[in-house]
């Protein structure tokens, strides 16, 4: 079960480089859009973030924080239906687009810094 927990970590952080390296991509765009990494990027996030929250609740990880992670989820909702919402434009706004990048790296600080 180990490996289970740990491939699902792994996938995790594939999701956290999708949605980031996606919204890095459009930096110096003239003209933000959503693009195709940042959708999957959430969804990976949010598939594997659950599994990874169930795994670690039946017993492989010693003390889960309830609070930590229904925070992140928590953002982490509001990433993906920004994400999805804005897929089909042609351009989001600036707030938009910094809102999804904001949250995104707000997310990895949590998951860092929170003990």
């Amino acid at each position: 079960m180990k490996v289970l927990q740990e491939s699902l970590l792994v996938l995790h952080f594939v999701g956290i480089a999708s949605l980031l390296g996606g919204f890095l991509t459009q930096m110096s765009a003239p003209v933000k859009r959503v693009v195709p990494a940042m959708l999957h990027g959430a969804a990976t996030m949010l598939v594997s973030g659950l599994a990874l929250y169930a795994v670690d609740k039946n017993g492989l990880h010693h003390d889960v924080d309830s609070a930590k992670i229904a925070v992140k989820l928590g953002v982490l909702v509001v990433i993906s239906v920004l994400v999805w919402t804005q897929r089909t434009r042609e351009s989001i706004s600036q707030g938009v687009y910094f809102a999804i990048g904001g949250l995104t790296l707000a997310n990895i600080v949590i998951a860092v810094f929170w003990h």
